[in-house]
């Protein structure tokens, strides 16, 4: 007889983000003060907070923390700024810093996480760093430049058009067909659980639903699937809810070579973060659809 609780103690193990600064004892001392759960991550290289409300508890106190840095660190970074300015679109100067505000793309929120006191100011819809973290900013900020442009609406108009009449248009249009087809080829012999999101190498987080046992054709989904072969079963998936994600606890490591080559691991952080955020923004037009008809 299977122990259930097990299983259900597993499903609504409370969301957890993570957060980094600058180490120096003193932080350290008034974070572990402010999150006595939290737990430091070698993996991610951050601190993790759990909870639901964790986010806009970390987003407090990285305000208060950027308020408490040194006259000294603010005015380095002001004159830093001043000697060698960044002159770009993307890139305004306000009382506090810096506001950052871009096309999105997975580059520059990667980038801008990795500045210490970075946050993202919802209500304006910008990135936000603090003076004091001037060096970190200018040391990222021609990867996230160039991130920034390529995801700018003409140039992926330009790429597209450069794609039309290709191999790789025509696989681009068979993709989604794939998608809709809602099945995933797993190994026979180490299945994903059932009802829980998993993050796959084609689909990203969904819900496995079902294990057909039907036998995969190789040859057949190539494409799509290059590393399948006749020890696969297809299996069939839907999206992740928003509660499903937010009541997923994320892996301790990023997946390994044997995870990445099986096609399904349990996700990480920031794989999390990414679909937690997509599933907001699905369901919110999904709740507004019926008052646009």
């Amino acid at each position: 007889m299977t122990d259930d609780r097990h299983e259900d103690s597993e499903a609504v193990d409370p969301p957890q983000e993570t957060v980094s600064f600058a180490f120096d004892r003193m932080t350290v001392a008034r974070f572990r003060e402010v999150f006595p759960n939290a737990r430091w991550s070698d993996t991610l290289q951050a601190w993790t907070v759990p909870g639901k409300t964790a986010r806009k508890r970390i987003d407090r106190w990285l305000v208060s923390e950027a308020d408490r840095r040194t006259p000294y660190e603010e005015e380095r970074g002001r004159d830093a700024y001043e000697f060698e300015p960044i002159l770009s679109p993307y890139l305004q100067v306000y009382d506090r810093g810096f506001r950052i505000k871009t096309p999105f793309s997975r580059t520059v929120v990667d980038e801008l996480r990795q500045i210490p006191f970075a946050r993202w100011n919802g209500d304006d819809k910008v990135w936000e760093v603090p003076y004091a973290s001037y060096d970190d900013l200018q040391h990222r900020w021609e990867a996230i430049e160039e991130a920034a442009k390529r995801a700018e609406p003409e140039e992926r108009r330009k790429r597209a058009e450069a794609r039309k009449g290709t191999d790789e248009e025509a696989k681009a249009k068979r993709r989604p067909s794939e998608r809709r087809k809602k099945r995933l080829p797993v190994p026979s012999d180490d299945l994903p659980p059932l009802g829980r999101p998993v993050t796959t190498t084609a689909f990203g987080i969904v819900v496995i639903t079902e294990i057909t046992g039907e036998l995969v054709d190789p040859g057949e989904i190539a494409e799509h699937h290059p590393d399948a072969d006749d020890e696969r079963v297809w299996a069939g998936w839907r999206a992740a809810t928003l509660e499903e994600l937010v009541h997923t606890w994320p892996a301790r490591a990023e997946p390994d070579k044997y995870e990445r080559l099986r096609g399904w691991w349990q996700p990480t952080i920031a794989e999390l973060r990414d679909a937690r955020t997509a599933a907001k923004s699905r369901e919110r037009r999904l709740a507004l659809a019926p008052e646009e008809l």
